[in-house]
């Protein structure tokens, strides 16, 4: 071979070797606002809102353009883990029991092979009446709203147990999807009389709270009847669940906290300031998660869903390169988006599902949310996303699992 044949053969070589490591570039577009699931479903089921005629204002998102990219597009290519059907969380901020109760039902069925629909509603009620407590313990220094963390469920339950769906729906009888926006408004004046009156009385504080949630949601049962006997939902919660409510770990993964130390969440929902994270390194913090969904198990996460990467149409969540390329992504682009408020405490859903391409681990989640709904209700994708690992890693900012995924990590804990 002559030299110019040589020359050119390596130069051949090198362009080639060149383009083929550059990485592709993601296109971003705007997208015309479009109502979905939310306006035309759910407030149009909720009777305040049945009167109004409120177009939203005109309005374009700064999205990723996934035509042409080769993500998932069906549950059917993932593979699931029993769970009860996807469910609306309404008009209410109270994703963080959905995805929890959601969880924990799974967690029933893997362990005792029961399918049971727990209420949601049941714990919501008594979550704002311990948030109305520490509202007065604090003198009125406490957030009193509807949102939360996942872990208050494991909390609530603890003292008050639960009870199916069927014993409290926590709805008025024709109402179609639950609206907490009125209610809490109520509760949270009454509770800012308090304050400028400083009348801290808590057994009248909490009637009037009690008073105020059972007018919208109905009072809660004390007694259920479960095959022709009557018991509480404390003796629901040991007996029928058999659930062990220490067996659930919650795992976090920042550098501002010390690692394999169990820490403080620091978002507003955590309200009650939960100290109960663990807080691990995140290549292990996603390496659990993987390992989790591939032995049978499911998680229940919490993270920000407010991202140009996220759409509910496609229903995909992706990192796009014109954010951060995917080899960028680690703890420090983790806890520079946590600190400046670029990544938030938005959402909590329900993982039952992975599907492996390419060398990367996609997740199927289940969501109450609205917009997981817009692909309309005859679609078999209704009530889920598709969630690619890079978009947890960077994200996601929780989840809670069974403590028999954390054999290492639990041994690694400081006491």
């Amino acid at each position: 071979m002559n030299r110019k044949l040589i020359l050119t053969a390596t130069l051949c070589f090198v362009f080639a070797a060149v383009f083929a490591q550059t990485p592709k570039k993601d296109k971003a577009t705007f997208i015309e606002y479009k109502p979905g699931y939310y306006q035309n479903s759910i407030l149009k089921g909720i009777e305040e809102y049945q009167k109004k005629d409120e177009a939203p204002a005109p309005k374009k998102s700064f999205k990723i353009d996934f035509t042409g990219m080769d993500v998932p597009t069906s549950v059917d290519q993932f593979a699931k883990q029993w769970h009860n059907e996807p469910i609306s969380q309404g008009n209410t901020g109270t994703c963080w029991c959905f995805s929890a109760t959601s969880f924990y039902e799974t967690e029933i069925n893997r362990n005792t092979k029961q399918n049971i629909k727990l209420s949601e509603m049941y714990t919501v009620y008594w979550e704002y009446v311990e948030k109305a407590k520490r509202f007065v313990k604090e003198r009125g220094n406490s957030l009193f709203d509807e949102g939360s963390e996942g872990n208050a469920v494991n909390r609530i339950w603890r003292t008050y147990g639960i009870v199916p769906l069927k014993d409290y729906t926590g709805m008025k009888t024709a109402q179609t999807f639950h609206s907490h926006a009125a209610m809490c408004e109520e509760m949270k004046t009454y509770l800012a009389s308090v304050k400028t009156a400083a009348a801290w009385n808590e057994d009248q504080v909490i009637a009037t709270i009690k008073s105020i949630l059972n007018s919208y949601m109905g009072a809660p049962p004390t007694k259920i009847n479960v095959n022709g006997t009557d018991i509480t939902p404390q003796e629901y919660l040991k007996n029928v669940t058999k659930l062990n409510l220490d067996d659930y770990v919650d795992l976090m993964s920042l550098v501002a906290k010390p690692y394999w130390e169990k820490c403080e969440y620091e978002v507003g929902d955590n309200w009650w300031h939960s100290k109960d994270y663990a807080n691990i390194p995140l290549d292990i913090w996603i390496t659990i998660m993987k390992k989790s969904l591939k032995a049978g198990y499911t998680v229940a996460i919490g993270g920000d869903v407010s991202e140009p990467g996220f759409e509910s149409y496609a229903q995909v969540a992706v990192v796009p390169s014109f954010d951060i390329p995917s080899e960028y992504i680690d703890e420090n682009a983790r806890q520079m988006r946590f600190n400046n408020g670029s990544t938030t405490d938005d959402h909590g859903m329900h993982v039952v599902g992975f599907y492996e391409k390419d060398g990367k681990t996609w997740f199927l989640v289940k969501d109450s949310g609205a917009g997981s709904r817009n692909a309309g209700k005859g679609s078999k994708n209704f009530g889920y996303y598709f969630f690619h690992e890079d978009f947890m890693k960077l994200k996601m900012m929780d989840f809670v699992v069974h403590k028999d995924m954390l054999t290492d990590v639990l041994s690694k804990l400081k006491k």
